[in-house]
């Protein structure tokens, strides 16, 4: 082990639950269709499920090698939610108005048997399901997931230049077998497609406009993500983010772009399409247009805590309750506590010093 490597559990410490607030909202679950609010009035409406912390990709953004080597000890499979206890918790979350449901990693496909707890979670009703994956295994689960009740997909691709690409996930993954689960999942069903790219200054970003034109037509949408400061292994500098607005000039100079009003409230992406009608592209801002007044997103790691911010340095245990013996009211109180004092707002008070922070790894809470 290197003198760089921090343990995921140093930062995941859990902080004693918020009190209740005697003028506060009642207690227990909220009526169907309400959301709780946060302090900034911002509701519950989307929960990220990492179902593992393990990756079989060494992205140097998220997971780079030199900390999470051969020699990384991952979290025991006993400290894992099972499939039955994440699923009892997001229908608790469900209850106090989360709509959409994201699977997150590490690599949620690595997780056995995930397209089983993707059935379970599709029988929550009307809620929107989907995942996001490096689609190194997307091309042999892409029909299981969409029969299991998967609605759309997203696949992280970060270049279509075979080196490029072979250098940032740093596992010697090929372009190609990527593009084959792209396409696997079209044919499944899955749809749309998203692409997320994230742009790291003299990295990837010469590759912008190749990627965009790759896609152009094609019904994917591509979404530029500017390099975050997740986490404290990745070696984040300011100089090393392209903002959103040059991936927008670079492509608009030689395929012509036309803004998009956002699909709803709180929409993380910033939508542009080709004047031509030939299909749309994404971006998305954190470091340089933050969000964070919109933001109506809480995460579940894959050990039951709940984070509700991605920049967060410590988080809830939900495992100690349900594992406790704890009621479904007494969850859903402890969960609308936990909103009802959410004030964060990292990406608008960024700065030097709050990027050094020791903050929760991108590997173990999701994107």
């Amino acid at each position: 082990m290197t003198d760089r490597v921090i343990r995921l559990t140093d930062a995941g410490r859990a902080q004693p639950l918020p009190p209740e607030r005697l003028d506060g909202p009642a207690r227990g679950p909220s009526a169907h269709g309400t959301a709780v609010r946060d302090t900034r009035a911002r509701p519950l409406r989307d929960l990220r499920i990492s179902v593992t912390d393990r990756c079989n990709f060494r992205c140097t953004y998220c997971m780079p090698r030199e900390v999470f080597g051969s020699d990384h000890r991952f979290l025991p499979h006993a400290q894992l939610l099972t499939f039955e206890e994440i699923t009892r918790l997001a229908r608790i979350f469900v209850d106090q108005g989360v709509r959409k449901i994201r699977l997150t990693g590490g690599e949620p496909l690595l997780r056995r048997n995930v397209e089983r707890l993707v059935e379970m979670l599709a029988g929550l009703g009307d809620v929107d399901l989907t995942l996001t994956t490096n689609g190194s295994l997307l091309a042999k689960k892409a029909a299981a997931l969409r029969d299991a009740g998967l609605k759309r997909i997203t696949v992280s691709l970060d270049s279509l230049d075979e080196r490029v690409f072979r250098a940032m996930n740093d596992a010697d993954f090929p372009v190609a077998r990527v593009l084959e689960g792209i396409a696997a999942a079209e044919a499944a069903g899955l749809a749309p497609i998203k692409i997320n790219t994230v742009v790291k200054r003299g990295v990837n970003d010469q590759d912008i406009v190749g990627m965009a034109r790759h896609f152009k037509g094609s019904g994917r949408i591509v979404r530029f993500i500017e390099f975050m400061d997740v986490g404290a292994t990745n070696g984040w500098r300011m100089d090393d983010v392209v903002p959103s607005a040059e991936v927008v000039a670079r492509i608009d100079a030689e395929m012509p772009l036309v803004p998009v009003d956002p699909a709803y409230p709180g929409e993380v992406a910033e939508r542009w399409r080709y004047r031509d009608g030939s299909g749309e592209i994404g971006v998305i801002s954190s470091v340089t247009q933050a969000f964070c007044r919109d933001c109506t997103r809480v995460r579940l790691s894959t050990e039951g805590m709940v984070y509700t911010c991605l920049f967060a340095t410590t988080g809830f245990d939900l495992r100690a309750l349900v594992r406790g013996d704890a009621g479904d009211d007494a969850i859903a109180s402890a969960i609308g506590r936990i909103w009802r004092a959410r004030a964060d707002r990292y990406s608008e008070i960024r700065t030097a010093e709050t990027a050094g922070r020791r903050k929760i790894e991108m590997s173990y809470i999701g994107g």
